[in-house]
């Protein structure tokens, strides 16, 4: 114990000095003028596209780099949330949407530039998005799920408009253009240091950056710290200053208790990525202040391959759904912090409405459940697996070991597979585990664009591996719906066969904590579940 002890402190001062190492050179800045954040995973890379990215590479880049466009926020129960239904310009000084829905025009703002100070024109944006489409990176699969797909959709009307043609009215265009991945890069230089293997200058803009953005890259460490500076021209925040912080670090920093000390100390100004026990004793005592946020385009559910015997058979995921113990389940793993997504009631066994995620009639009832087993003719039970990745552990460790339990009390015999993360991703991608817990995320989270992604077709994201052709073509239908009604009809028709087939078990959607020091303001949930630091401020 005592061993352990010494090695968290030391780990705490080892951490600490590089915060103070990393501050050093800035000493004509004050403290309150640097944010400090630390971060369990880290920066690998200075382009987003590039296959591998982190989410924390994903952070960096909406602070280095502008997009045509951005969400606005919104109050969700009292918090700030990135809002998918308000899009205001960022490189654009406004938009429009012609009324067949077809063109998307983009006026790009007189006064953006690049970090260099040569200025943005339509030509670059062209040039980004026609990278976006076509090099074989992470941003075209996404920018698929908008109708976005060749260059041949991206027009340059003069050296400040852009004209997006779409093949069908597709309401996901527009906010796919503010996601991570269609960066607007400053073409020419870029240019510079492309090569005939590799025309999209993939491989510099790895390592460097060409952008426009609200940051400036001073120093990178890859896997280790990334150090940057305020672009002091940028105004795309707000109409007449720069982001509030001078310099923001960025520190990788392993252990969750160590992140957690250095923010209790105040060596650190936030962090998002503790323990829940660590965030619940850190609110108790009461210094720092703790913005918890329901990750509301964020799923954890207890998937079942509906493939795979005796899984195949739909009373049996029913047995398996009334038999989990969610409340002991969601106090284990989560300490409670988070929306569950059962225990609901629908007076008339229908869904309440068309949204998905939806909170699910779905509670312990072990009766209910054997009479379910008894229905799909294993009334004895059966044996089985229940699989979890060992970067979840902290969380899915002690849910496992209350599903083996109360799954045994209905004759289900569950062996436990801690599975490291490389092969659990493979074994899922081969559609070989038969019952396990993941989770899911989706940057545009609307209903159709769930139930597309992870519901239909043979591909990985299909955890479940259903096989519903009216779900299928419900949601492919609901793509391309313009109107409002009739979309949530096709939602509630989606949420009601969802229901009905069990193909996966939603159980909750956990909470981002966020920790900082009680000085910080300004901080939103953003949909790639990261710091902005573009919005934070101190008082």
């Amino acid at each position: 114990m005592r061993f352990v002890s010494f090695r968290m402190a030391s780990s705490v001062l080892a951490t600490t000095a590089l915060l103070l190492v990393a501050a050093a050179p800035a000493q004509a800045q004050t403290r309150v003028e640097t944010l400090r954040y630390v971060t369990g995973a880290s920066v690998n890379t200075l382009d987003p596209n590039i296959p591998g990215s982190t989410r924390e590479s994903f952070a960096l880049s909406m602070s280095t780099y502008d997009r045509l466009v951005a969400f606005g926020r919104k109050q969700l129960n009292g918090k700030w949330v990135f809002d998918l239904d308000k899009i205001a310009g960022e490189l654009a000084e406004s938009y429009d949407v012609s009324p067949d829905g077809l063109k998307l025009t983009f006026r790009l703002r007189k006064d953006a530039k690049f970090q260099d100070g040569s200025p943005v024109t339509a030509e670059d944006v062209k040039w980004s998005l026609d990278r976006c489409v076509t090099a074989p990176i992470l941003g075209k699969a996404q920018l698929l799920t908008g109708s976005l797909t060749s260059a041949d959709q991206f027009k340059v009307i003069d050296p400040l408009t852009i004209e997006v043609t779409l093949p069908k009215p597709d309401k996901l265009a527009l906010p796919n253009l503010a996601t991570v991945y269609p960066l607007i890069i400053n073409s020419k230089v870029a240019k510079e240091h492309a090569t005939p293997e590799d025309p999209w200058a993939t491989a510099w803009l790895k390592e460097h950056t060409a952008g426009s953005g609200a940051y400036v890259i001073e120093s990178f460490k890859p896997g280790e710290q990334v150090i940057i500076k305020r672009n002091e021209d940028w105004n795309r925040g707000s109409p007449d200053k720069p982001a509030f912080f001078k310099r923001v670090i960025v520190q990788s920093v392993p252990e969750p208790a160590t992140r957690a000390n250095l923010v209790e100390r105040g060596d650190a100004d936030l962090v998002v990525d503790l323990q829940a026990s660590d965030v619940q004793s850190l609110e108790a005592k009461g210094k720092l202040k703790v913005i918890s946020t329901p990750q509301y385009n964020s799923i954890t559910f207890v998937s079942m391959n509906n493939q795979i015997p005796p899984f195949d058979n739909v009373n049996v995921r029913r047995a398996v759904a009334f038999a989990l113990p969610y409340e002991d389940m969601f106090k284990a793993a989560l300490f409670g912090r988070g929306a569950p997504l059962f225990g609901a009631t629908w007076p008339d066994g229908k869904p309440l409405n068309g949204i998905y995620p939806f909170q699910a009639p779905v509670k312990t009832d072990l009766d209910k459940a054997r009479e379910y087993l008894k229905a799909a003719g294993l009334p004895e039970g059966f044996s089985t697996t229940f699989s979890f990745n060992v970067g979840q552990a902290s969380t899915a460790e002690p849910m496992a070991a209350l599903v083996k339990e109360s799954l045994a009390k209905i004759g289900i015999k569950v062996d436990i597979q801690k599975l490291p993360d490389a092969q659990m991703s493979t074994q899922i991608n081969e559609k070989k585990l038969p019952l396990f817990t993941e989770g899911i995320v989706a940057w545009l989270p609307s209903t159709d664009y769930f139930y597309r992604n992870f519901y239909t077709g043979n591909q990985r994201w299909n955890y479940s591996s259903i096989n519903n052709p009216e779900l299928a073509t419900i949601a492919q239908e609901a793509r391309f719906e313009p109107d409002k009604a009739k979309y949530e009809e096709d939602g509630r028709k989606l949420n009601a066969i969802h229901f009905s087939e069990m193909p996966q078990i939603p159980l909750w959607q956990p909470n981002q904590d966020a920790v900082m020091a009680s000085s910080i303001e300004g901080y939103t949930y953003e949909f790639h579940r990261q710091v902005d630091y573009r919005d934070v401020s101190r008082k």
